[in-house]
């Protein structure tokens, strides 16, 4: 973001386009601190603040805002924030006695179920007072447009420290100071500028991206999306002379509709909860898969627990998508997203727990496999082929016929994200626990997402309210399904 100013990419516009009064565009956090480590034994928000306010300039979104360039003619740009108020971003409340859990994920989810002031630098964070035990809690709000899953992580590693006693940090330099935003004639001739590429995109690329045009997040679950990227790779299979495997015919995954897929409402709920990443490891040692796949056995056997106490399980397996990062070395420390999915069945029509692990172990293998075989200009620039303002009608209108008057491209969203194996600490205080909260919307209207964090995975699951009241539920059955699988182990 060097200059002051920095073009979204069509992804990170992606998130802006989807957003409406129902469907929100951010992601977020719920950290758990201990404050007796901190100086004085307590965390204030002026505490927080100077934290904060010594290190925003390490982590560019938090002091650019949204600029359109008129008339939708190219993407938007991040700008500095000629007015930043750190204030207006940092704020403080606290919960009534006793501070349970309950009461701190129900005053979490009126927080989340607002949208952020595009007008301003789209991030807040909330100093929550009141916990048992003397806790205190950070709730963090960040639109995708500014961070994926990854650099994500990086804006933790950035605010937090390895130690009580805060690191030091260097001043930030004049570039950095400067908030001096572009003229919007200067943009407006940019986007002028940028029109002819669309048509040299679409005749250069066509052939080689239409065949991958279902991984597409603006165009996934569309009528006939799927049926022209299979035709489209079959042909290039016969036609092709290219011996380098880049062309891959993806089976056919239809996600049923119905479960989580209503038309979500203005209201968000979470559930939250931590599994021991010691116990994890053992299942995945003792049956040979990964850590990603008893992750999403976990969420298989909650989830179908779930839609079976509900009366909603289907027969065939529910979809779920996978985000994975195609971040390159080159672009770490850097923002907005470089993220791509993989979507794979998910063993809820399987009853036993050691079945739903095998299965989603070999299905996540093949997966990967078909996914590493996708050229990544397809994963990351596909949806360059379309001008800015029809990528954003595009990507609307995908997500209001998702689960509506077509079948959801998935149902449910499984993301496990690295986190830091050692303690962090905020201003001191000691990070007990870091709940990842994320992004529903119509017709996919259930989001798992963990961190890995010291010897925990720490759960945060994203609900509609209305849809998934009992969401809690779906985090006792995650554990309760990882005893299943701990007691399946084979013994000497």
């Amino acid at each position: 973001m060097a200059g002051g100013i920095e073009q979204l990419s069509s992804l990170d516009a992606q998130f802006l386009a989807i957003e409406s009064d129902r469907n929100y565009g951010h992601t977020g956090g719920l950290a758990i601190l201990d404050p007796s480590t901190a100086p004085g034994g307590k965390l204030t928000l002026e505490d927080l603040k100077e934290g904060i306010g010594k290190r925003l300039h390490l982590v560019p979104p938090f002091t650019m805002r949204l600029e359109e360039v008129p008339f939708g003619l190219d993407w938007p740009y991040w700008v500095r924030d000629e007015h930043f108020d750190l204030g207006f971003h940092c704020r403080e409340i606290a919960l009534p006695p006793p501070g349970d859990s309950r009461q701190l994920v129900e005053q979490a989810g009126r927080i989340y179920s607002r949208r952020l002031d595009r007008a301003r630098p789209l991030w807040e964070i909330y100093l929550i007072h009141g916990l048992e035990d003397g806790r205190v809690a950070l709730l963090s709000k960040t639109h995708h447009a500014a961070v994926d899953g990854l650099s994500g992580s990086e804006i933790m590693s950035a605010l937090y420290d390895l130690t009580p006693e805060p690191r030091e940090v260097d001043p930030p330099t004049e570039a950095e100071l400067d908030r001096s935003p572009p003229d919007g004639r200067d943009l407006l001739a940019h986007g002028l500028k940028s029109l002819p590429r669309y048509p040299v995109n679409l005749a250069t690329r066509l052939g080689r991206l239409l065949p991958h045009v279902d991984v597409v997040p603006s165009v996934a679950g569309m009528p006939g999306s799927e049926w022209m990227s299979r035709s489209l790779s079959k042909a290039r299979i016969t036609l092709s002379r290219d011996s380098d495997g880049h062309v891959i015919e993806r089976p056919s995954i239809k996600a049923p509709k119905g479960p989580y897929g209503g038309t979500v409402s203005p209201h968000r709920i979470f559930g939250i909860g931590s599994l021991s990443l010691d116990q994890v490891k053992e299942v995945k040692n003792a049956f040979g898969v990964k850590v990603n796949d008893v992750v999403v056995s976990l969420v298989a056997g909650a989830v179908r627990k779930d839609l079976m106490d509900r009366g909603e399980l289907p027969y065939e397996p529910l979809v779920v998508m996978v985000p994975i990062s195609v971040r390159t070395e080159e672009e770490r420390g850097t923002f907005g997203n470089k993220v791509s999915a993989m979507v794979v069945p998910m063993p809820t029509h399987l009853s036993d727990p050691v079945d739903r692990l095998t299965f989603s172990h070999d299905t996540m293998i093949i997966a990967k496999e078909n996914h590493e075989a996708l050229p990544v200009e397809a994963m990351r620039d596909i949806s360059t082929l379309v001008p800015p303002a029809l990528h954003t009608r595009a990507a609307r209108m995908a997500t209001a016929f998702s689960g509506r008057f077509t079948r959801p491209p998935w149902n449910v969203i499984v993301s496990n994200v690295p986190g830091p194996p050692m303690d962090l600490y905020c201003c001191g205080a000691r990070m007990e626990a870091m709940h990842p909260l994320s992004i529903i919307s119509d017709g996919m209207g259930l989001n798992v997402t963990v961190l890995s964090y010291r010897d925990s995975i720490d759960i945060g699951i994203t609900a509609d309210r209305e849809q998934t009241p009992n969401v809690q539920d779906i985090v006792e059955l995650m554990e309760e399904e990882l005893e299943d699988l701990l007691a399946a182990i084979p013994r000497d």
